[in-house]
Order: C-alpha cells, then sequence, then structure tokens
C-alpha cells in the first residue's frame, strides 16, 4: 500500500513538473488525428500563400529575357503563352490557399470548441468528485475563474494562436529553404538573424511564463471578490459598506492591473527586437543580393522574389510577439485547469449495491473520531445505534458536533477513527450512490436552484411527473402558497430562491425530500430559521412523512423534537445523555437545563 502511495505521488510530481503544453496535448490524446491533419492544412495552407512571390519571380524573367525565360526553357517560347501559364498557377495557387485557409480554420476552431467544451465538462465533473474540505479551502469565485477564464483563454489560444505558431515555423522553413536553394550565397546572410530571433523567443517565454501565473492568480482572487460581494448584497447594503467594498475590489483589481503592466513591458519589448534583428538581414540581403544581381551572378528575377520573401518573413515574425503573449497567457490557464484535473479524489466509492428499496434504515455509528483538518477534535469516540422505522433526536450547544454527524453520514467526509454502518454494511464499502439516495436531508440553509418551483421540488427525482410533485407539495403544506405565486408551480424562484421567503423556502426543500421518498430523513435544524405559524405548518408536515422511516433530527428548538423516540444530548464531540423527553426532564441534566431555559422557567 505504501508502495502504491509513493508512486501515485511521484506521478503526480511528474505531472506537475511536465510544461503545460505537453499536459494539454496528452489531455487532448483522442484530438490527435484532428490537430495533425489542422497541422498539416496550416502547413500547406502557408505554402501556397508564399508562392505568388516566386511567380512574380517568373514573370519579372519573362519580362526581362522573353525567349531564354524559366518557362521558355521547358518548351514555351510565346511570351503570351507564358503569361497565361503564370496566369493559371495564379489561380490555382489563390484557390488551393482559399481552401486550406477555409480548412484549417474550421479544423482549428472546431478543434478549440471541443477542447474547451470537454476540458469544462470534465474539469467540472471532477470538481464534483471532490471531498467537502475542497470547497471549504478555496473561494467560489477562485473556481469560477479556472472554470470559466482559464478555459475561455485556451479556447482563445486554439482558436488562432496555434495556427498562427505553425504558419510561422513553415514561413521560416520555407524560406529559409527558397534562400538556400535560389542563393546560397547571400543565404547566410539573409537568415543569420533567426538563431537569435528563435533563442530570444523561448528567452522570453522562460521570462514570460512566471508572470502570466501571478496575472491568472489575481484575477482569480479579483473574481473571488466579485462573486463574493454580489452573493453578500444585502448584508452590503445593511451596514452601508458599499464605499468600503469599492474599495476593497479597487485593490484586487489594482494588483491584478498591475500584475498585468509587469507582463505587458516585457511583451511590448519583444516585437521592436525582432524588427532589429530581422533589419540586420533584410539590410545584408539588400546590398549585396543588390551587388550580385549587378554583376549577373543573381537574375533579376531571383533578387525579385528574395526582396518579396525577406518582407513575408518579416511581417509575421513581428506578429510572434503577440502570439507568445497569447501563448503564455494559455499555457498559465492550462496549468491552473491541469492543477485542478489532478486534484485527487479523497472519498471513492464502494463496491457493495443497495438499491433503496431494501434498505432498512438502521444506522450505527462505533467509535467514530473525527476532527476538521488544522483543528480540534470535533467528533471524539461516538456511539451510536439509530433503529430502523424510529425517529431519534440529537441536541446539544453550538459547535457540539450535531451537523458534523450528518456529514459523515452522507460521506462529505470520512471517519477518521471508528466505523458508520447502513444495515450492517460499513459505509466505506457500499456504493457512493446508493447511500445517498437512500438519505433525505432537509438542512436549515435551504438551497433552491435558478428554476421554476416544480423543477426545485422534483430536484433529484428528475422523471417525476406533475401531479406527483403537487403531491408532495401538499403533504408538505407548500401547494397553497404555490398556488397564489404568480406563474403557480411554473413561477422563477430566483438565484438560490431569493424570490421567496424562508418559510416557503424551507416548504420547497420538505416537499423535495416527500417527492424523493428515501428510508432515512435528516432534519438539520430544519424549522430554526422560521417563524411559529410557519414552524407549526412544517412540524404538521414532518409528522406525515416520519412515520415509519428512520428520521434524525436536529434541533435547537427543543419542542420541535419532543416526540422523538429517543433523544441524544451532544456536548464537545461526545453522547452525555440519551432518553425520551420525559426521561431526560427526570434526569435534570443539561437537556432538562435547556427546556427550562427555551420555556421560560427559568
Amino acid at each position: 500500500m505504501a508502495t502504491v502511495l509513493k508512486s501515485h505521488r511521484a506521478s503526480r510530481r511528474r505531472k506537475h513538473s511536465a510544461h503545460p503544453l505537453q499536459r494539454l496535448l496528452e489531455y487532448g490524446h483522442q484530438y490527435r488525428k484532428q490537430i495533425w491533419l489542422a497541422t498539416t492544412y496550416s502547413t500547406l495552407n502557408k505554402f501556397f500563400d508564399l508562392a505568388p512571390p516566386g511567380l512574380i519571380g517568373v514573370a519579372v524573367d519573362v519580362v526581362v529575357k522573353q525567349q531564354d525565360s524559366i518557362i521558355a526553357q521547358l518548351g514555351v517560347r510565346d511570351v503570351f503563352q507564358q503569361f497565361l501559364i503564370i496566369s493559371f498557377l495564379t489561380v490555382v495557387i489563390w484557390i488551393l490557399e482559399s481552401v486550406f485557409e477555409y480548412a484549417y480554420a474550421r479544423l482549428w476552431r472546431n478543434l478549440a470548441q471541443n477542447i474547451q467544451h470537454d476540458l469544462r465538462l470534465d474539469a467540472y465533473k471532477h470538481l464534483q468528485e471532490l471531498e467537502l474540505a475542497y470547497f471549504e479551502e478555496r473561494s467560489t469565485g477562485g473556481l469560477m475563474s479556472i472554470l470559466s477564464d482559464d478555459i475561455n483563454q485556451l479556447e482563445r489560444f486554439l482558436d488562432g494562436g496555434a495556427n498562427d505558431i505553425i504558419q510561422v515555423s513553415a514561413t521560416v522553413l520555407i524560406i529559409g529553404a527558397a534562400f538556400f536553394i535560389l542563393a546560397p550565397s547571400v543565404a547566410w546572410m539573409a537568415l543569420s538573424p533567426m538563431p537569435f530571433i528563435l533563442w530570444g523567443s523561448f528567452a522570453y517565454q522562460r521570462l514570460l511564463a512566471p508572470r502570466y501565473a501571478e496575472v491568472r492568480e489575481k484575477v482569480g482572487f479579483l473574481n473571488s471578490r466579485l462573486s463574493n460581494n454580489i452573493s453578500g448584497i444585502t448584508t452590503i447594503k445593511s451596514f452601508t459598506s458599499e464605499a468600503y467594498e469599492a474599495s476593497r475590489l479597487e485593490l484586487d483589481s489594482d494588483a491584478y492591473r498591475r500584475s498585468n503592466s509587469k507582463a505587458i513591458t516585457l511583451s511590448a519589448a519583444f516585437v521592436p527586437l525582432i524588427r532589429m534583428l530581422i533589419l540586420v538581414g533584410f539590410t545584408a540581403l539588400l546590398l549585396y543580393g543588390g551587388m550580385a544581381a549587378v554583376s549577373g551572378a543573381m537574375s533579376v528575377g531571383t533578387y525579385s522574389v528574395l526582396v518579396f520573401l525577406i518582407q513575408r518573413l518579416l511581417w509575421p515574425l513581428t506578429r510572434l510577439g503577440e502570439t507568445f503573449d497569447q501563448y503564455q497567457r494559455a499555457m498559465a490557464s492550462t496549468n491552473r485547469v491541469m492543477n485542478l484535473l489532478d486534484t485527487p479524489i479523497a472519498i471513492h466509492t464502494g463496491d457493495v449495491a443497495l438499491p433503496v428499496d431494501e434498505v432498512r434504515g438502521e444506522v450505527q455509528f462505533n467509535n467514530v473520531y473525527f476532527a476538521y483538518k488544522d483543528r480540534f477534535p470535533v467528533i471524539k469516540n461516538l456511539s451510536l445505534d439509530i433503529p430502523a422505522g424510529k425517529t431519534i433526536a440529537i441536541v446539544g450547544s453550538t459547535g457540539s458536533g450535531k451537523s458534523t454527524l450528518v456529514k459523515l453520514l452522507l460521506r462529505l467526509y470520512e471517519v477518521q477513527a471508528g466505523s458508520i454502518t447502513l444495515d450492517g454494511i460499513d459505509l466505506q464499502s457500499l456504493n457512493l450512490q446508493d447511500l445517498r439516495r437512500c438519505i433525505g436531508l432537509v438542512s436549515q440553509d435551504v438551497f433552491l436552484f435558478h428554476g421554476t418551483v416544480a423543477e426545485n421540488i422534483a430536484y433529484g427525482s428528475f422523471e417525476t411527473r406533475e401531479q406527483e410533485i403537487i403531491t408532495a407539495a401538499k403533504i408538505a403544506e407548500a401547494h397553497e402558497f404555490i398556488i397564489e405565486l404568480p406563474e403557480g408551480y411554473e413561477t422563477i424562484v430566483g438565484e438560490r430562491g431569493q424570490k421567496l421567503s424562508g418559510g416557503q423556502r424551507q416548504r420547497i426543500a420538505i416537499a423535495r425530500a416527500v417527492l424523493k421518498n428515501p428510508p432515512i430523513l435528516i432534519l438539520d435544524e430544519a424549522t430554526s430559521a422560521v417563524d411559529n405559524e410557519t414552524e407549526a405548518a412544517i412540524q404538521r408536515s414532518l409528522e406525515r412523512i416520519t412515520v415509519d422511516r428512520t428520521t434524525i433530527a436536529i434541533a435547537h428548538r427543543l419542542s420541535t423534537i419532543r416526540n422523538a423516540d429517543c433523544i441524544y444530548v451532544m456536548e464537545h464531540g461526545k453522547l452525555v445523555e440519551s432518553g425520551t423527553h420525559e426521561q431526560l426532564l427526570e434526569k435534570d441534566g443539561i437537556y432538562s437545563g435547556l427546556w427550562r431555559v427555551q420555556s421560560g422557567l427559568r
């Protein structure tokens, strides 16, 4: 086991140390054929794009030499026919150039769309598999930045930047070959700056990489701030903190601007330096090539072709700075996305299937121990038996570990010692989907998705019919207020259900649990944030749905759990009392004290 873990850690280190482009190519291996085809089309397009200067050279040769031109040597001595051949070749070359431009543009753009689609889906699916602690240690805005901005940055590079790099490389190779074929005596002068340009390009990459990594990090912080503030806009307004939050956002935005400015300062110098280096080659060709043409060592047509080609080499290289800038941004984004995908999954599913209709609902906690990361233990050697079909309640002060038990039962966290069993089967052996399907959770912090009331009630039970949704709403005592909404069950609830009151959201959550019809129901402070009238309505619905169902109720309001079959009192992660409501009052312990306080007896 230790060897496997060491091997896994070594593998992850290798992945993180690999170049981001290599990691991207490994990820997109299923598109390898499409990548090669797009590369071929880009190269062929550039070949035909560079052919017209050659035809101009041939045309100049015909004008100057006429019956002694290159074409005449092939047997066509009539000048008019020679120009007809040149015109025909021009048409063919332009058509082929256009065909291959369409082909590569279509392939690269579709490739960009496919990879960004797959990468976003894979990253999101992987994110869903990660344990709850991962999300608690990171900001929503930062994760959104990876799933949205970083993947979009990569898409932009694949959309155009990848083709630019291939075409610049093809230009250098084709023009270099043409120079050595047509005029080897001056080729080395014209192309002498190329090694320095290539070396400078790679050196610039190394210098730019950490700067753009910082840019991506800063944009993550900025998105996190924006996401946090928009979610908390009611709090900001109620505390009149608009100016304070604007100043905090200004600091984050300024940090992003400054990190970009550092990268821009360096990247902006790239093109002028490239121009100076190319100037050396261009001047050498102009001077020595011109003298060679005058002396007759080189034909005028060849000289014309070389002058045109050196210009065609110049302009793509001046765009290289912008392309490398885009490339480095994309590689910084690729690293962040790949690092997310490389995050190991801590909670793995078991291989024991447990169909919902076979679950009895007997739950046992056996000497369970748990502590959150870098904190004191929350649960200490806790043992608890929950019989099938019974209602048990767990009460205790804030921080005593009540809600943590729910998270452990749902395997949102793993126990660090001891075990939890369902119908005698260890939770870690159970199929994770089966485990969570047989548990219905109604918490104090109800989350409703942006959509209709009906969609939110049916969430998790996606094949449900309309009548079943209405029946569930009636059981949860939600039907009356729903039909009074502007569009009834089709009313949009807004993000997080912000168009509904707390009590209305709570009843929709209960209706959702009713529709799921799980063997085990968990009520985590289900009535803590509602008024007395709403609480009474919720209690009536809960009494109906908890019959013959294993129910775990966590509550601060003791009045809501007084009829439980057994009440457990938790303190500092341990069970300190247990019994029925009457038995606990007779003990005159912690529960009895809490009851007297809430009843106004002292």
